[in-house]
């Protein structure tokens, strides 16, 4: 399993399907996974998200998780 940065994630996005998504969208995907082993420090509530990713960017993310090897 490779490890992709945020940087990374959002280039292959760009690239692929013509938007850069938010590191708070791809920081939700990553969530959803169980990728993520800590609540970011500078989260407002650790109970809900101030920018969860949209349905319809959630694929391309994921997509791009799937190349990297990260699901």
């Amino acid at each position: 399993m490779s490890v992709a940065t945020y940087k990374q994630i959002q280039e292959r996005v760009k690239a692929k399907d013509g938007f850069v998504p938010k590191t708070c969208w791809i920081a939700h995907v990553m969530a959803d996974h169980g990728l993520t082993t800590r609540v970011a420090t500078n989260r407002i509530s650790p109970k809900s998200r101030e920018h969860p990713c949209p349905a319809d960017k959630r694929l391309a993310i994921e997509a791009t998780l799937r190349h990297f090897g990260m699901v």
